[in-house]
This record gives structure tokens, sequence and C-alpha cells, in this order.
């Protein structure tokens, strides 16, 4: 396996195993970082988070590690993974043009190519960037395209409303019986429908207007 060339001073590791995933242990990417910086005589200090890539406010460790490079606390960061610390090519442009700005340099255990304090990661980068980009063209024509050809066949965009959902319709009467016997919560009716309590009330109205 190849490594990253860039380590030295204090080094940030970070971790991430995510909560739909039991099996997972931060160990297994922990573990090789440590003896990775400890041959180098860097001084680490562990970041670890138990949650998904997108749960930013649930991914407090991460949020200490970025206030710890805005300060200058850490000389470098470094994962296992980049999918351990960034949840989209652009977050991860975005993130390491912070780090940049303070100095800090970052690193890819795994990934030998993303190492920002070299020549060669730096130019992966710039090629992320450049795919990034050109992903994002792509995304933005082919939902213009998709939105021109559903106006073209007279379809309805956007999300249908609860009344018209499958999940409401096979159940809508059955709750609605409940909710008036008593035998249900207009909070548990709600969460039967998979609707919020305003949209259940919605619901009821339409309904009642029906059957008058």
């Amino acid at each position: 396996m190849s490594r990253p060339k860039s380590t030295g001073g204090r080094v940030a590791l970070y971790g991430r195993v995510s909560t739909r995933d039991k099996e997972q242990d931060a160990e297994v990417q922990l573990q090789p970082m440590r003896e990775y910086a400890a041959a180098r005589g860097s001084v680490t200090t562990e970041y670890v988070d138990h949650a998904s890539a997108a749960d930013m406010r649930g991914r407090k460790s991460w949020a200490r590690l970025l206030d710890d490079v805005r300060h200058r606390r850490v000389d470098h960061v470094m994962t296992w993974k980049l999918d351990r610390g960034f949840r989209s090519v652009l977050h991860c442009l975005r993130t390491l043009e912070d780090f940049d700005h303070h100095g800090v340099g970052f690193s890819c255990l795994t990934q030998s190519g993303i190492d920002t304090t070299s020549a060669s990661g730096r130019l992966m980068l710039t090629i992320l960037a450049a795919v990034a980009e050109f992903e994002r063209g792509l995304i933005a024509e082919r939902v213009k395209e998709g939105m021109a050809n559903a106006k073209r066949k007279g379809t309805r965009l956007g999300r249908p409303s609860a009344a018209a959902r499958p999940h409401v319709m096979r159940h809508l009467a059955e709750v609605s019986a409940q909710l008036a016997d008593g035998a249900i919560s207009k909070r548990e009716a709600a969460r039967r429908l998979r609707v919020s309590v305003a949209t259940l009330d919605r619901l009821m109205g339409v309904q009642k207007w029906m059957a008058a």
C-alpha cells in the first residue's frame, strides 16, 4: 500500500464510523494512522465521530477538529479514506481550501495521491475540482431537460399532495375511523399515515368536505 509522504509536527487523526453499520470499529482506521504518524515522530490528537457523513450536527469531533485547524492547534490532518471526513467532492474541496488558508496540510492514508503538502497532491485536487464542476454542469443540464420533457408531456412537477400519496390513500379511511372512535390519538394517526399533524388536519378537513 502506498502512503502519503507528508506528516510531522502536530497531526490530527480523524476517524468516523457510520451509525448504520454497527460492525464498524474506529480502531480499524485509527491504528494504522497512529503507527504511520508515530514512525515519523508526529504528536497526534485523535478525533472520532459515530455519525453519517452528512450528519454535520452529529459530528461533534469534526467540528472540534475544524476549530483546532482555524486556531492552528494542529499542523496536519489525516484521515483513513476521503469519505471518512467529507460528504462530497465539493465539501472536500471547500474544506481543504480552508485548511490551506490556515496553513494546515491534509493527507489520506490509503489514498496517497491526496496530499496537499505535495505538488502532485495539489494537482489531484485541481483535477477533482474540475471533475466536480463538470458533474454539476451535467446534473443541471439533465434536470433542465427532464423538466422540459415533463412539461411537454403535461406531467405535474413536484411532490404529490399528501392525499395522492399511495400510502395515505390506502390507509386514510381506516386511520380516520380509528381516530373518530378515539382508538388512537391524532399524533398516532399522523405517524401511521407518515404525515405531520398539520397535514393530517388538512386531510381530515378535505375528507369531511367530500362526505358532506
